[in-house]
């Protein structure tokens, strides 16, 4: 559940620049439809350009997330195996001193 919170953190101070490139504010009918059409259609077009940078940038910094989170993944993987490894050598190192307790008390009681 905690995996997708840094790629949210990441993307979020960028969605305020995402909805106001996505909503642009369109040139007002203020002359005859030849003018305006070629005005609007401009305004169009650059709202397009600023739209498809903007996703390229969000998938470049989505892409370092994701390599981020597999290399936490990765390091968290070999972690584990090294607490699992000191975990059994623990159990064992208490068993053969529970079993030496024993042998000890068994040799002084007889």
């Amino acid at each position: 559940m905690a995996a997708w919170l840094p790629a949210l953190k990441a993307l979020l101070p960028y969605a305020t620049q995402i909805v106001t490139a996505a909503i642009p504010a369109f040139t007002r009918k203020t002359g005859t439809a030849q003018d305006v059409i070629p005005e609007q259609i401009q305004e169009l077009q650059g709202a397009v350009i600023h739209n498809a940078e903007s996703v390229k940038m969000l998938a470049t910094q989505m892409q370092q997330v994701i390599t981020s989170i597999d290399s936490g993944a990765v390091r968290i993987q070999h972690d584990m195996r090294t607490v699992k490894r000191l975990s059994i050598v623990a159990i064992v190192l208490s068993l053969v001193a529970i079993a030496l307790c024993i042998a000890l008390w068994t040799a002084s009681a007889g």
